[in-house]
C-alpha cells in the first residue's frame, strides 16, 4: 500500500473503506515509517506541529457500582487501590492551578461511578465557575452516564468537554461489562452533543478484541462524531478480569494511532492511559499520527514526570498548543 498516496486522498475527502482500514493494522512492521509519514501527512495537514496538553483529576475514586473488567475502581475488582468519595470544591482547584502552571491547556475532572448524584454535581459545577474565572482553562468532565438536564447544568457552569467513551466495540461491549450497554454510553454522548458541550469519547485497546473490533470503534466514533478521541492502551491491573493480559506491542499501537487518524482525519486524537507501558521507547513516534497527550497521572496508575513529557515534545520540535485564556492566575 502506498500510505502517502492514502493519506493525501484522505485530506482531499476520501474515506476508508473497511478493507484498507484493516490492512493498516495488517501492515507489515517495515512498512511502519512510510505508514506513520501517510499519518503525519493527514495530522499536519490539520494540526501542524502542535501539540495539547491534559491533566487528569480523579475526584473520587474507587466504591462504583459497575463490572468494568479493565477498571480497578469496579465492584469486582480486588486491586488494592485508594479509595474516597468526591473531593471538595478547593481540592478541585488547587488541580486546575497546577495544570495551570504546568501550561495544560484541559483540566479534565474525572470521577468513579455510575453517574454524578445532585451533591456531586453541585461540587462539580461550583468548581468549574471558580476555575472559569481564576485560571482560564478549557474544562473536560468525566463523571460517568448523564441525564439531559446534568448536561445542561454542566454546561451553563462552563464545561467546555464531556468524556465518556465507547471503550469497545458494541458487538464487543458485553465481553467487558454487563452492568450498562454500549447504547447506554452512546446515549450519554448524544446528551452532551445537545447541550452544546464538546463530546470526547474514546477506546481501550487490548482487552482481547479483534482488529475488525478496532476498526469498528474507529468508524463508531466518525458516526457519533467525536471531537476529541483519546486513545487507551490496557494496563492491566492485578484484581481485575483482565488482569495478566499483554497483547500490544509498541508497533501494533502505533498501528493504531495511524488507523484512528485516517479513519477520523480532523479529530483530535489523544494518546492515553497505558502510552508508558505499551509504546516504551516508542512514544514519540505516536504524535506523527496523534497531536494530543495526557500530562501527569491517570486515574490509578502513574504517568511519566511532566518534565519528560516536554523534554519529549522538545525533542521532537512540536509546539505546545494553549488554548486557555492568558489572564494571570489568581489565589483561590
Amino acid at each position: 500500500m502506498d500510505w502517502l498516496t492514502l493519506a493525501n486522498e484522505v485530506v482531499n475527502g476520501k474515506e476508508l473503506n473497511e478493507e484498507e482500514a484493516l490492512s493498516i493494522l495488517n501492515s507489515d512492521d517495515d512498512e511502519l515509517l512510510n505508514l506513520l509519514q501517510g499519518a503525519f501527512t493527514i495530522r499536519k495537514h490539520y494540526y501542524g506541529k502542535k501539540v495539547k496538553l491534559n491533566m487528569i483529576i480523579n475526584t473520587k475514586s474507587g466504591l462504583c457500582p459497575e463490572n468494568c473488567g479493565y477498571c480497578s475502581q469496579s465492584s469486582i475488582s480486588t486491586a488494592p487501590i485508594e479509595k474516597y468519595r468526591m473531593m471538595d470544591r478547593e481540592s478541585i482547584l488547587a488541580g486546575a492551578e497546577r495544570a495551570y502552571n504546568l501550561k495544560v491547556g484541559t483540566y479534565c475532572i474525572v470521577a468513579s461511578g455510575r453517574g454524578p448524584s445532585e451533591k456531586e454535581l453541585d461540587t462539580v459545577v461550583s468548581a468549574v465557575k471558580d476555575i472559569k474565572e481564576h485560571y482560564g482553562l478549557k474544562v473536560c468532565a468525566c463523571l460517568g452516564l448523564l441525564k439531559p438536564n446534568q448536561a445542561s447544568r454542566l454546561k451553563e457552569a462552563g464545561v467546555d468537554r464531556y468524556n465518556h467513551n465507547i471503550n469497545t466495540s458494541k458487538e464487543h461491549h458485553e465481553s467487558i461489562t454487563t452492568s450498562h450497554t454500549y447504547n447506554n454510553r452512546v446515549e450519554t454522548i448524544e446528551a452532551v452533543k445537545s447541550s452544546g458541550i464538546s463530546p470526547c469519547s474514546g477506546v481501550i485497546i487490548g482487552m482481547r478484541e479483534t482488529k475488525k473490533d478496532v476498526v469498528n470503534m474507529a468508524y463508531s466514533l466518525k458516526v457519533l462524531d467525536a471531537d476529541s478521541i483519546p486513545v487507551n492502551f490496557l494496563h492491566a491491573i492485578d484484581g481485575t478480569p483482565l488482569e495478566g493480559t499483554d497483547d500490544l506491542d509498541p508497533r501494533y499501537c502505533l498501528k493504531v494511532l495511524a488507523l484512528f487518524r485516517f479513519i477520523n482525519p480532523t479529530k483530535e486524537i489523544r494518546i492515553s492511559g497505558g502510552r508508558e507501558v505499551n509504546l516504551r521507547s516508542l512514544q514519540p513516534l505516536g504524535l506523527y499520527a496523534a497531536n494530543s497527550i495526557f500530562v501527569g497521572d491517570y486515574l490509578t496508575t502513574k504517568g511519566q514526570e511532566s518534565t519528560s513529557d516536554h523534554e519529549m515534545l522538545k525533542d521532537l520540535g512540536f509546539e505546545v498548543e494553549f488554548d486557555f485564556e492568558e489572564n494571570e492566575a489568581l489565589t483561590v
